[in-house]
């Protein structure tokens, strides 16, 4: 099935990779705007949105897909928690898949990762270590928010409170319930993130290294062929993978 979108972010890495991929899944884009032109004069002319503008750009948006009833894939990064909230309340009114990796094997990650933090005791102590490339503007990255956010749902612990990105000075000693996450940036990395699990006598590593920017627009493709025709509610890659 052929499937209509309008590209939001076309001048950015991932645009312009998702434009090279999509007609290899059957994908048209029909209108790729970026910065100084109006999403809502192509909208109507499209089954999907997609969306890898700028997280300030997000929730109008959204607000446009619901007044359009388009189906949305959201892959902007870097939103506050109160952010994240008021742009996912509108998933009961069209489908979204929104998400800060397409990656097939991060999604796998996720899996693994929650399924870990589960498993282990308290006493085995989360850390992030995310590595990217020097062009990237926020850190932590979407993908090392997004395993936090999850070791968190999974130690019923609030992100909010037990969450630090990076350490300085003198914190003190480490409190069990804490997750540390660290950004590193350089070269040309395409992408590189570390979960550990430190535990008295052993650690555990759960690792993800991406070297070509196509896997995460092919994930994208993925989640815009099944979100089109999906009832609203918000999805994950999780679900678009069966791991759900």
């Amino acid at each position: 099935m052929s499937v209509n979108i309008l590209l939001i972010g076309s001048a950015g890495r991932m645009g312009k990779a998702i434009q090279s991929i999509a007609p290899e899944y059957g994908i048209v884009v029909s209108a790729a705007i970026d910065i100084g032109q109006n999403p809502a004069d192509h909208i109507t002319g499209c089954d999907v949105v997609v969306d890898f503008s700028h997280k300030t750009a997000t929730s109008e948006i959204v607000k446009l897909a619901v007044q359009h009833r388009k189906p949305i894939v959201i892959g902007t990064t870097g939103h506050s928690e109160e952010e994240r909230k008021d742009i996912l309340k509108h998933a009961s009114e069209i489908p979204m898949v929104w998400s800060g990796n397409y990656s097939l094997g991060v999604n796998l990650l996720f899996y693994l990762t929650s399924k870990a933090a589960a498993a282990l005791p308290a006493e085995y102590e989360p850390e992030i270590v995310e590595i990217h490339h020097h062009h990237k503007k926020d850190a932590p990255s979407g993908t090392a928010e997004d395993l936090a956010r999850r070791i968190c749902a999974a130690r019923e612990w609030d992100i909010g409170k037990n969450k630090i990105n990076g350490r300085s000075g003198m914190p003190g000693e480490r409190p069990q319930a804490e997750i540390g996450v660290h950004a590193l940036r350089g070269g040309d990395v395409v992408g590189e993130h570390t979960v550990y699990f430190f535990g008295q006598g052993e650690r555990i590593e759960i690792k993800h290294t991406a070297t070509d920017r196509n896997i995460l627009a092919k994930g994208a493709m993925k989640a815009t062929q099944w979100i089109a025709g999906r009832e609203p509610g918000f999805y994950e890659m999780q679900d678009i993978l069966g791991l759900r």
